[in-house]
């Protein structure tokens, strides 16, 4: 961003109220947002935070772009990142029990 200042804090504060207002599921780390819903929505949402951006005074905005898109099976509006999260999740509980099982085993 071409702001000058060193942090874009504000800039995503701004951005995350919009993203508030949209209704689509999405959910900020250190590195970005990751954002859930409907491309036409999506691609709305990404535009009105660079307006809004530009309209606090920065001349200049590189977003980097991510956009996945499946028409193997059907998942629900805003459950894609959680699911594919509760899946690892259940993988590591799964392996946790497995050795778990494998210490108790050894111990008879």
């Amino acid at each position: 961003m071409g702001t000058g200042e060193p942090s874009v804090g504000p800039y995503i504060a701004q951005c995350q109220r919009i993203l508030e207002k949209s209704g689509l599921t999405y959910k900020m780390h250190g590195y970005g947002t990751n954002i859930e819903g409907p491309w036409h929505a999506v691609t709305a949402a990404i535009h009105d935070c660079h307006a809004a951006v530009h309209a606090q005074g920065a001349p200049r905005i590189a977003t980097d772009i991510r956009i996945g898109t499946r028409t193997d099976k059907s998942v629900a509006p805003g459950q894609g990142n959680a699911l594919k999260v509760q899946r690892v999740e259940e993988i590591l509980q799964k392996w946790d029990n497995e050795v778990k099982s494998e210490v108790l085993s050894s111990l008879r």
